[in-house]
């Protein structure tokens, strides 16, 4: 069996000013730094066989703050990144909301008609998605893997893993920073969710 230890990146500057981020980036708070830290304990007895990461700078260094000093590589993979935002990038919510209103409400509340404004839309998003975390499983037949990515891209595995169209991809529970969502994966190829966006250690 393969377990997938699956998390988001930890609080970010521009999460606090509620700024989009996609593909560009912002540094981590001390709250991100010190909730990365407070996973890597809970996990300190998990022996990850590997850990896989996008390679943003906000993910790159939550890999590693949970990892500490135990010796396991972490593979970046460009697939893992943050649905592209295109012009909505390091722009606030308000400002996209204000400015691009149609737009905005699809991409929450009607994800399946969204048109996106510079970047991805939902269905290459969910392409890549699916196919990153396919060639992970495939990598990985037993053991526990850890995957350190972003809020859209976990929403989109969720999904997968429960089989709700795109119109649900928004359904609870919220994945916050450093969040953690645990999937087994049977030698049947069978997955079932055994926890999902718990902060307990936050």
């Amino acid at each position: 069996m393969l377990t997938l230890y699956i998390t988001r990146h930890g609080e970010t500057e521009w999460n606090i000013q509620k700024r989009m981020q996609g593909w560009s980036d912002s540094e981590l708070t001390q709250k991100g730094i010190e909730n990365a830290i407070s996973l890597g304990n809970r996990l300190m007895d998990v022996n990850f066989t590997a850990i896989y990461s996008s390679p943003s700078r906000r993910t790159a260094k939550t890999s590693k703050l949970i990892r500490g000093d135990r010796e396991i590589p972490i593979t970046f993979d460009d697939q893992l990144r943050e649905i592209n935002m295109g012009y909505w990038e390091g722009k606030t919510q308000t400002y996209i909301k204000d400015n691009y209103p149609n737009e905005y409400q699809a991409f929450w509340e009607m994800p399946h008609l969204f048109k996106p404004c510079g970047g991805e839309s939902f269905d290459t998003f969910m392409d890549r998605v699916f196919s990153v975390f396919d060639k992970i499983i495939s990598e990985n037949k037993k053991g526990s893997v850890l995957v350190v990515t972003h809020s859209v891209v976990i929403k989109a595995v969720l999904s997968s893993f429960k089989r709700l169209p795109l119109e649900k991809l928004w359904e609870p529970p919220f994945i916050n920073g450093t969040s953690l969502t645990i999937v087994e994966i049977a030698d049947t190829g069978e997955s079932t969710i055994k926890l999902e966006g718990c902060t307990l250690h936050a």
